[in-house]
């Protein structure tokens, strides 16, 4: 009996590992919980005012935070976010709102949100989970306009780089826009707002690229042969080449580094 529940248990841990089950998202996960920038609009200064979260939200890819899941194909964000695809860190967690006790807006006006600054591979997406599902370049992103309007709802845009070590540093401005003369009202501007995020690698093997000179000769060629090097072709010293032979494309060859570019080869027959 005691032998049975032994071969029992182990029978348990070899299978738990089947029970993981992948998954095929539907939306985009917001990264961590909510870190909102709290928008108001003071009549007294005629000003915007943004209160900034403490908090500095995680750029992190799919395949760190769901590793074993991916997003659907048909969805608009799979070739930006999916590890099959671009794979790009990303984070949701940064979101607009507007302040309960904020003053009304002036008449004739609208809110406008600008980005002023930012790397070029920092990028900022509209986006919808709701059907049609969307996921719009905005601030820059993909050669838009650096401005946005904002009707004061709630909205969590997706911000996505490549993965890696780096943080990344934007800065935005909240200001209102004459909606007659389509001009933004002076001295309006809620001054610049920095986001921080800090990134995540994906863990992915990194690649490396080198230029290689390939050095190869007849297969049938003899071991009497030895492969030389000189500076120049009417050199009166050759030296041996001496790293060891190795097959490419089925011939025997040697390889080298960007540098042999400027050296000559010869074989010297060795009885």
């Amino acid at each position: 009996m005691q032998k049975s529940k032994l071969f029992l248990g182990a029978l348990a841990l070899v299978l738990a590992p089947s029970l993981v089950r992948s998954a095929i998202l539907t939306d985009v996960p917001m990264q961590g919980g909510m870190a909102m920038p709290m928008v108001s609009y003071n009549s007294g200064d005629g000003m915007m005012h943004v209160m900034m979260p403490m908090e500095i939200p995680q750029l992190t890819p799919l395949l760190v935070s769901n590793p074993s899941d991916s997003f659907n194909p048909t969805d608009p964000w799979f070739d930006a976010l999916d590890p099959s695809r671009q794979g790009a860190s990303f984070s949701r967690r940064y979101g607009f709102v507007m302040d309960a006790m904020t003053d009304p807006l002036p008449a004739g006006t609208q809110m406008w949100i600008r980005k002023l600054s930012g790397p070029v591979n920092l990028k900022v997406y509209r986006y919808s989970s709701s059907v049609p599902k969307s996921l719009t370049p905005i601030f820059g992103t993909d050669g838009t306009t650096n401005a946005l309007y904002w009707n004061g709802m709630m909205f969590h845009p997706v911000v996505a780089a490549p993965p890696g070590t780096n943080g990344y540093t934007a800065t935005f401005e909240v200001y209102l826009l004459d909606t007659a003369s389509g001009l933004e009202v002076p001295n309006s501007s809620s001054g610049p707002l920095v986001f921080d995020w800090t990134n995540l690698p994906d863990g992915r093997p990194a690649l490396s690229l080198a230029q290689r000179i390939v050095v190869a000769w007849p297969s049938s060629t003899t071991t009497n042969w030895v492969l030389e090097s000189a500076s120049t072709v009417n050199a009166t010293t050759w030296t041996t080449v001496t790293n060891s032979p190795v097959t490419v494309d089925g011939q025997p060859s040697v390889i080298l580094n960007g540098s042999a570019t400027q050296q000559y080869f010869r074989m010297r027959y060795q009885p």
